[in-house]
């Protein structure tokens, strides 16, 4: 094996020290994003602030958990970065009238409109975070982002989250989607992994079981679109198929994140019981293996294609770095937990594509954004608007699948 190679292979120390050296290069490239009222500024693709943008609250919390993660690693500045962070998330971005946070501010301080599931699932995301990293004001974060949560997301009934409410918590969109009930799962977990509340570990179940049915019954490819009464709408946003956060058609990326937050609820939900975890670790690959099959060097050039139609033909081809970062973690996790060299195989072959292709080894961080022949494009995501896929790319491979990720580096931490 040459060196070159072993730079990408599991378990070795070229391995490790490669991840190390992009992770401290993505924990410097972030430093400049705190606004002077706490919210996270969108980086540019050197890591200056783009400050004619609209300063968001899922960005805001994503940095609050990512400095946090910093803060045991021992990255220089972490905690200063996390304080800024929980100030926005305790001031300017929260509805002290209302309830709950803004979807964000634009450049002028004025209220973007709505209330977003995706966002406040990564406000409890944050705030268990900033518990684990000793932050003042993460305790009370957490216990008001749950109470309000369970006021207005979770649906006791059905088992699921709601997706978008107005400002005034008075008018409920009738749109449902699995991507704020994927955040939700990842956020439930870390609840339950911080603040001992296995309630949520519970609903994150429930979340997952809804989940498989609809992919065991549409071939592994996941819906990701649903009227209010929870039936799939597979023709959402056809006419714009490469919707930021509303894509037509399957989106690999998410098959493969849900295959990973399924093992990590398996691995936890049933610790001693291998009959039980095993039946969600098998839905988990097929999951994984049916997005990689559809969307891995699917057009003849390597890279994810962001999504596919119903038969797995490719609809968007470029690629977004949060599926390559995905891809990274759930290959690695599926390796450490099966021991199948094809995982193995796949995160050598998705580690040499990041080195080649998607890292910025110049400016930092890693391109957002890539077209179908891999030239650096922006036109869903300009910039490098925040660290987090990224970042969690350097640690899931290696850390406790079974724990949420700033608890696991934390442990290993000490």
């Amino acid at each position: 094996m040459g060196e070159m190679a072993k730079k990408y292979q599991i378990g070795t120390e070229e391995n490790k020290k490669f991840l190390e050296e992009v992770r401290e290069s993505l924990l410097s490239f972030g430093h400049k994003f705190p606004a002077p009222g706490g919210s996270s500024y969108y980086l540019g693709d050197d890591g200056t602030p783009w400050k004619d943008r609209s300063r968001e609250t899922w960005i805001t919390s994503r940095m609050t958990h990512v400095y946090s993660i910093g803060t045991f690693l021992g990255h220089e500045g972490s905690e200063e970065l996390v304080d800024a962070a929980l100030k926005g998330l305790h001031g300017e971005l929260h509805d002290v009238k209302n309830g709950g946070w803004y979807a964000g501010l634009t450049a002028d301080g004025e209220i973007l409109p709505n209330k977003q599931c995706y966002a406040h699932a990564f406000v409890i995301l944050a705030a268990t975070s900033g518990i684990l990293a000793g932050r003042p004001g993460a305790e009370e974060l957490l216990k008001e982002a749950l109470e309000l949560y369970d006021l207005r997301f979770w649906n006791e009934e059905e088992g699921l989250s709601c997706d978008t409410w107005n400002t005034e918590f008075t008018v409920l969109d009738d749109y449902r989607g699995l991507n704020a009930n994927m955040h939700t799962v990842e956020a439930f977990l870390a609840v339950a992994d911080v603040a001992k509340k296995e309630e949520y570990r519970v609903r994150a179940g429930r979340i997952i079981d809804r989940v498989l049915v609809w992919a065991s019954e549409n071939d592994w490819r996941i819906p990701e679109h649903f009227s209010k009464e929870w039936v799939a709408d597979l023709e959402c946003n056809k006419e714009k198929p490469d919707d930021q956060f509303k894509p037509y058609g399957a989106t690999p990326g998410h098959g493969i994140e849900w295959a990973r937050l399924i093992t990590q609820w398996a691995l936890s939900t049933y610790k001693d019981d291998k009959e039980g975890a095993k039946k969600y670790l098998d839905a988990a690959q097929s999951l994984y293996n049916r997005a990689i099959a559809d969307a891995w060097n699917a057009d003849g050039a390597p890279g994810v294609v962001y999504t596919t139609d119903w038969n797995g033909k490719p609809v968007v081809h470029d690629r977004m770095h949060w599926t390559l970062a995905e891809a990274i973690n759930t290959s690695s996790v599926l390796y450490n937990v099966t021991k199948t060299q094809k995982y193995a195989d796949d995160y050598a072959e998705f580690m040499a594509y990041l080195d080649d292709k998607v890292l910025d080894h110049e400016r930092g961080s890693w391109y957002h954004q890539l077209d179908q022949n891999n030239n650096v494009i922006g036109t869903v995501w300009p910039g490098k608007s925040d660290i987090y896929h990224a970042l969690q790319a350097t640690l899931i491979p290696y850390a406790a699948p079974d724990v949420s990720i700033a608890l696991a580096v934390k442990n290993e931490s000490k």
